[in-house]
């Protein structure tokens, strides 16, 4: 009895420290975490300008609906979204089909050579694709000495071409990134299946059809949602590029959702109520793609 009574005691004097270690992590989390989506979300709900506030209600959503410069925003953000996902990610899996034949020599350099851009400086960067797509930069020239433009192309300063820019260098910024995923992949498929396939007759494209991107499924939905959540979030690029566009004929040709919100809470009047309206509205689209990318690429596979 005596010693069932210590086992006891001994059990709760273990679950109390156990408890205490854990408390630390859960005020920091609750802090850090969940205090600021619950003041955001309250933040949504009002409207005012500097540090005056007052109840609102779906105000700021209705605001949404006439706001041209946000549907501007989403607009640009879409567009983004639409045609540069899909091009980083085929390249990253192509190239990462490529640099993984057993064949290719030198293959740790042309891995270093793809991914060191994503380690690259982001401010480094911006200069260098400045530089190299300004008026008189170099693509310019190569272009028109391949006789492939007569004029020069504003790929700065003209809507469409700064669109372009911008997606040329999230391209050339995160496909490596992408890559090494895709790399890590491939090396976990057994080669005697591509072995297999090949004494079958299939040819290259007919294995990685067949192969290759079926068994990497998982990680293509995984690079789809983290590249669908940084290209919603873009900001950096379009900033240090084109400054949103405000060096174009049209104003805010390459505005972003983020910067938007950037430029709500501290470029114009601080409006954060207004701001936390527009940041849910992300959070909404990036949960609706997430969920029809898990339905398209991840559901189908548990169901079998």
């Amino acid at each position: 009895m005596h010693r069932r009574h210590q086992h006891k005691r001994r059990k709760n004097f273990y679950q109390m420290y156990g408890w205490l270690f854990i408390l630390i992590a859960l005020v920091l989390v609750g802090l850090f975490n969940i205090y600021p989506v619950i003041n955001s979300l309250i933040l949504s709900t009002m409207s005012g300008k500097g540090v005056v506030y007052s109840f609102n209600g779906l105000g700021n959503i209705k605001r949404l609906f006439s706001d041209t410069v946000f549907q501007t925003a989403l607009k640009n953000t879409f567009i983004f979204f639409i045609f540069q996902v899909p091009i980083m990610l085929s390249l990253a899996l192509l190239i990462a089909s490529l640099l993984n034949d057993k064949k290719l020599k030198f293959k740790g350099f042309f891995r270093t050579a793809i991914f060191l851009p994503c380690v690259t400086s982001l401010v480094a960067y911006s200069i260098l694709f400045k530089s190299m797509f300004g008026y008189d930069g170099i693509i310019n020239v190569v272009l028109m000495n391949l006789h492939v433009i007569r004029e020069p192309i504003a790929w700065l300063s003209d809507p469409l071409w700064a669109k372009v820019t911008v997606i040329i260098a999230i391209t050339w910024r995160w496909t490596g990134y992408n890559m090494i995923f895709y790399l890590a992949g491939l090396q976990n498929i057994d080669p005697a299946i591509y072995e297999a396939a090949e004494i079958d007759g299939a040819g290259s494209f007919k294995r990685f059809k067949s192969i290759t991107v079926p068994m990497l499924k998982p990680i293509i939905l995984f690079t789809s949602i983290m590249s669908t959540i940084g290209t919603l979030q873009l900001f950096d690029e379009v900033v240090n590029l084109t400054s949103g566009g405000a060096s174009t004929s049209s104003l805010n040709a390459t505005l972003t959702l983020s910067q938007y919100i950037y430029d709500l809470s501290f470029k114009y009047v601080p409006n954060f109520g207004y701001a936390a309206t527009v940041s849910y509205i992300i959070v909404l689209i990036i949960a609706v793609l997430a969920f029809i990318q898990f339905r398209l690429g991840g559901d189908r596979d548990e169901k079998n």
